[in-house]
């Protein structure tokens, strides 16, 4: 009998409770021992005063750019009962949050094929012309700028707002950490660069050091793995959960 490729490895999982549920699961699927250990949690801004602005001012905007479902949440809950303009457009940076759109009742007319801010300039640039339109960007309050400077910089304007904000939590994260420290884990997964920090803020890295695996969803969570002196084992090339399940199951299949 052929067991599953990832039978008798522990898996640490950082991603959020609630975002994570699919993600654990095809892990688990495919033999994975597998340990929640959410970095962060998501909570609302200090306050909403900027995004009620922007949404009293919504029919003025001819671009919405989400770049996480989290974004789309607070988005839609705010806006209730109202709906958005005819006239805005809606872009999603990759198929989670095109389908947390949809869940909503609208649909992504962009969304790249590589999901990063970059790449979602890009396929705004090559869907219409960007300079002189503007757009809001709702997103995480600690965020990169790399997708407003872009959009700026070819002449659009754009609003950044608030929608949440990432907290640590280090209570979900204290049994997994003492797993890693006696060598008890094979492979951490990260999805963004705020599970990373959060998940190592205040660690001695070098308890932990060459005991376990990183494996990153994308190359902006790989930096920020990097920037801690962390070495990247795996890495998705498609950056969603399934992508990442995927570069997993390749490494140990390589073994």
């Amino acid at each position: 009998m052929t067991l599953p490729p990832l039978s008798g490895r522990c898996i640490v999982v950082t991603r959020p409770r609630h975002q994570s549920r699919p993600f654990t699961e095809a892990l688990r699927t495919l033999g994975a021992k597998v340990i929640e250990a959410p970095a962060i949690r998501i909570a609302p801004p200090a306050d909403y005063l900027a995004f009620d602005e922007a949404l009293g001012r919504l029919a003025s905007y001819d671009w919405v750019v989400f770049t996480s479902a989290n974004a789309i949440e607070t988005f839609f809950t705010r806006l209730s009962p109202r709906t958005p303009p005819r006239n805005v457009s809606f872009a999603a940076i990759g198929p989670a949050t095109r389908d947390a759109l949809h869940s909503k009742g609208y649909s992504a007319a962009v969304v790249p094929e590589r999901f990063v801010a970059e790449e979602v300039f890009r396929a705004l640039a090559e869907k219409a012309a960007v300079t002189g339109k503007r757009f809001l960007l709702p997103r995480a309050e600690i965020a990169r700028e790399a997708l407003p400077r872009l959009l700026e910089a070819a002449g659009a304007e754009v609003d950044v707002v608030t929608a949440y904000r990432t907290v640590p939590s280090r209570e979900e994260t204290a049994c997994a950490l003492e797993r890693l420290k006696r060598g008890a884990v094979d492979v951490v997964t990260f999805t963004s660069p705020s599970t990373v920090r959060s998940f190592f803020d205040g660690i001695q890295l070098s308890d932990i050091e060459g005991k376990f695996i990183c494996a990153s969803i994308g190359p902006i969570t790989s930096a920020a793995l990097g920037e801690l002196g962390l070495e990247v084992g795996i890495e998705a090339e498609s950056y969603t959960s399934a992508g990442l399940v995927e570069a997993i199951v390749r490494h140990y299949e390589r073994m």
